[in-house]
């Protein structure tokens, strides 16, 4: 296709989820809800883990960096969501478009590498627990957080930059909730098999290594942990890993689907849906997960509430 056909786009046009206003209504109320759960609950638990020093352990130290990940996540993609829900013209201007995909895919990828990070984490835990300390020591829980940070930035800012110098032509709708990345490759009057392939090796580097080191991590745990004779040493083994394992299932099972094979990914409303479950149910679901399985994080939620209520009582007397 000739250059002149190929216009300069200012703005993309989100098709969203439904074209029904009630059913825009609804959901704008459904996801309003579960933002605010999402935000809350994550700001609780880094806010805990500060406040009790109990917490103030390497394993705490990733979650909190989890929970900033998942904050941040969801709110580079529902906020904008949600006032779309309520607007009749739903358009995201260029530049908008471009550092959505940014952010979102980042903080995306930073969340894998943070996963595999806190699976080693949870090896060295069970498996060399007396040498736990001086292995998980300060300097290097600070440099593998800062690798998960940097390592997903620098993918992000690559994908983007390959993604929007793609001449789109006139093609403005992006048929999905938010400037994804496969989404919009899809709105290109070119042949983007180089950018499929980009997708794919970014994909090996930033979701399957994580998932094969958070897999053998996972093997070895549960082999340390079949070899513990008393049943009570096995189970509490396993309640020192449970949690973190649960948000790993939650987290890697789609995404996998979703960018290893472009070509033959998932329809368009499974895109959606998946999307949503990354932007609004997993972040959501994670601190309820370290809450519920976790008897130190209840332990330390006890203790809080205990204070509060104690100085609730000096205020009213």
């Amino acid at each position: 296709m000739g250059t002149d056909n190929q216009t300069w786009v200012r703005e993309f046009i989100l098709l969203g989820l439904s074209r029904d206003w009630d059913t825009q209504v609804s959901l704008f109320v459904l996801f309003v809800v579960m933002y605010l759960v999402t935000v809350l609950g994550n700001l609780l638990i880094v806010l805990l883990i500060r406040l009790d020093g109990r917490l103030h352990t390497p394993m705490y130290f990733f979650l909190t960096n989890l929970a900033l990940v998942d904050v941040s996540y969801a709110t580079s993609i529902v906020p904008q969501m949600l006032a779309h829900f309520l607007a009749e013209q739903k358009v995201i201007p260029y530049v908008s478009c471009a550092a959505q995909l940014f952010f979102s895919l980042g903080l995306g990828g930073i969340e894998f590498v943070l996963l595999a990070v806190m699976a080693y984490d949870r090896y060295v835990a069970v498996c060399d627990p007396l040498r736990y300390s001086v292995i998980m020591h300060g300097g290097l829980c600070a440099r593998l957080a800062i690798t998960s940070w940097v390592s997903g930035s620098v993918n992000s800012l690559m994908q983007t930059v390959i993604t929007f110098q793609l001449p789109m032509c006139s093609n403005k709708f992006i048929d999905h909730i938010s400037c994804e990345l496969l989404a919009v490759v899809r709105l290109a009057c070119v042949d983007t098999s180089s950018n499929e392939i980009a997708i794919m090796v970014s994909s090996i580097v930033l979701l399957m290594s994580p998932f094969f080191l958070v897999l053998l991590s996972y093997i070895k745990i549960i082999t340390a942990i079949l070899q513990i004779r008393s049943t009570e040493g096995r189970k509490k083994a396993f309640h020192t890993c449970a949690s973190h394992l649960t948000v790993v299932v939650l987290c890697y099972g789609m995404a996998i689907v979703t960018y290893i094979q472009p070509r033959s990914s998932p329809s368009v409303l499974q895109e959606k849906l998946i999307s949503l479950f990354y932007a609004i149910l997993t972040p959501m679901l994670n601190p309820m997960i370290y809450s519920l399985r976790n008897k130190e994080v209840n332990g330390a939620w006890q203790k809080l509430l205990g204070q509060l209520s104690g100085f609730t009582l000096k205020l009213a007397t």
